[in-house]
C-alpha cells in the first residue's frame, strides 16, 4: 500500500515540479489582489473582532487558499483520466484503491501547503505575522485533507471538465466567499449563520484565525473537521472503487 501511495504521490510531485514557477505565480495573484484591494486599503481603518482587517483577512485567505488549491487536484485527475488515460493504467497496475486515493490526497494537500507558504510570505511584506503554532497547522491539515478528499471523489464522478467547473461554481466558489474568510458571519442573520455552520470551511476559517491570532481555539471546530475529513475520504474511496469496477 505504502509503495503504491508513494508512486502516485511521486508522479504528482514530478508534475508540480515542472509547473512550479507557473504555480507560484498563479497562487500569488489572487491573495495579492485581496491583500491590496481589501486588506491594505481598508486594514488601517477597519477593526474586526479587536484586530485590524488585514489581520482578520490573512487567516481567511489561508483557509480559502488551502481549500481551493487542495480541491484543484481534481483538475489534474480529470486531465489524467480524459486525455492521458493514466487512470486506465492505474486500473491495470497492482495499485490498491486506497493507495491511489491516499497518493492523490497527499498531492492535493501539498498544493495547499505551497499556497499557504506563499500567503504567509505576502503577509509578512504587508506587515502581518501570524502565530504558526500547532493548532494553526492542525486546522490547515484537516481543511486541506477534507477538500483534497472531496476532489478525488468528485473527479471520479464527473464526466467532463464542464461538470467539474459547474461543481466549483455552485459549491467551492460560494463557500470561499461565505465561509467566514472575508467577513465575520456573526453579522449575518441567524438562519444564514445556521446554514454556514454546516460548511467545513466555516470551521476551518474560525480555527485558523483563532490559532493564528494567539487566541484559544474552539475544539469543536477541530472535531467537526476531523469527522468531515473521515466522511469525505470514505466517499473518495467508494467513488474510486466504483470507477475501477
Amino acid at each position: 500500500m505504502i509503495h503504491g501511495c508513494l508512486a502516485i504521490y511521486y508522479r504528482e510531485l514530478m508534475i508540480m515540479k515542472r509547473r512550479l514557477p507557473k504555480m507560484i505565480a498563479t497562487m500569488s495573484v489572487s491573495p495579492l489582489l485581496y491583500l491590496i484591494a481589501f486588506g491594505y486599503a481598508m486594514g488601517e481603518n477597519v477593526n474586526v473582532d479587536g484586530c485590524s482587517y488585514l489581520e482578520f483577512l490573512l487567516p481567511g485567505l489561508i483557509a480559502m487558499s488551502s481549500m481551493t488549491q487542495a480541491f484543484s487536484i481534481a483538475s489534474e485527475i480529470n486531465i489524467a483520466r480524459f486525455y492521458w488515460h493514466i487512470f486506465e493504467e492505474f486500473q491495470a497496475a497492482p495499485i490498491s484503491n486506497i493507495s491511489y486515493v491516499a497518493g492523490e490526497v497527499l498531492a492535493g494537500m501539498t498544493r495547499a501547503f505551497i499556497s499557504i507558504f506563499i500567503i504567509l510570505i505576502l503577509g509578512y511584506f504587508f506587515g502581518v505575522v501570524l502565530s504558526c503554532n500547532f493548532f494553526f497547522w492542525l486546522a490547515i491539515i484537516l481543511n486541506s485533507f477534507i477538500f483534497a478528499s472531496l476532489a478525488v471523489g468528485m473527479a471520479m464522478l464527473v464526466k467532463s471538465h464542464a461538470d467539474q467547473s459547474m461543481f466549483s461554481s455552485f459549491v467551492i466558489t460560494p463557500m470561499a466567499f461565505l465561509g467566514g474568510t472575508l467577513f465575520p458571519i456573526d453579522n449575518l442573520p441567524i438562519w444564514a449563520q445556521k446554514i454556514l455552520f454546516l460548511l467545513p470551511l466555516t470551521h476551518a476559517s474560525k480555527a485558523i484565525r483563532a490559532a493564528s491570532l494567539g487566541n484559544r481555539p474552539d475544539y469543536s471546530s477541530y472535531i467537526i473537521l476531523f469527522l468531515t475529513g473521515a466522511l469525505f475520504i470514505s466517499i473518495a474511496f467508494l467513488c474510486v472503487n466504483k470507477a475501477r469496477d
